[in-house]
């Protein structure tokens, strides 16, 4: 049997990784989506679609073209000289980098579309009351759009513990640093120990079974919105 000794460095690493981001595409997203959702100018959608290409990019994709800016010869190398490194790459920060950007149409389109689904009419209500824009956001369209904040944490949080070929890429394999759940789980395959790759693989199951029950439970029950 695999000690819990061995197993439990990528499960932490991975769960810190998806907490990180989480919060950082909350807070990096929110004003994204709201100015996709209020915005009228005609090259919104341009932008909509440059958020969503994770979608549809491979995830090595955006991996190699990560390495490259992040690399020794790229803006990261030369931001990584500051303090005497060469890369930005294979470190920590590069993955939450490129979960952030890979994670990120999971959380700013349920997002956007919250704050879609609040319409006019209560910031209209709130404008007569004389509140300011700032005001009229936390006070009305962030509480009105709570159900889209929870789905993009909840999507951003599964797909960050899922991700593999984005981190890969980036990240390599680094037990302690960037040796995140699936990278382990592909290392005990190419090494044929079974026993371990199913333990990770089956709590990955359960884990993405889990958040899509939750995930549809309460969405009968307080209304969020599809992405």
């Amino acid at each position: 049997m695999p000690e819990l000794s061995e197993l439990w460095p990528p499960i932490r690493l991975t769960l810190t990784l998806a907490a990180i981001t989480t919060v950082v595409l909350l807070i990096v997203g929110t004003p994204i989506a709201w100015w996709l959702a209020r915005s009228r100018a005609r090259w919104k959608e341009a932008v909509a679609a440059v958020v969503a290409l994770p979608l549809v990019l491979p995830p090595t994709v955006l991996g190699f073209y990560l390495l490259i800016l992040l690399g020794p010869n790229g803006p990261g190398g030369a931001l990584a000289g500051l303090w005497g490194a060469r890369t930005l790459a294979f470190t920590f920060e590069a993955l939450v980098l490129g979960s952030v950007l890979y994670s990120m149409p999971f959380v700013v389109q349920p997002i956007r579309n919250a704050f879609e689904a609040i319409g006019e009419r209560p910031l209209e209500v709130a404008a007569t009351l004389r509140a300011s824009p700032f005001d009229r956001f936390w006070s009305v369209a962030v509480p009105l759009a709570r159900p889209g904040f929870m789905t993009g944490a909840v999507l951003g949080f599964a797909h960050t513990v899922g991700e593999f070929g984005v981190v890969l890429m980036i990240g390599g394999n680094i037990p302690g640093q960037t040796k995140v759940l699936s990278i382990a789980m592909y290392d005990y395959v190419e090494t044929l120990r079974w026993v371990e790759a199913h333990i990770l693989a089956g709590g990955m199951l359960v884990f993405a079974f889990v958040v899509i029950l939750a995930m549809l439970v309460l969405e009968k029950r307080i209304g969020w919105p599809r992405t």
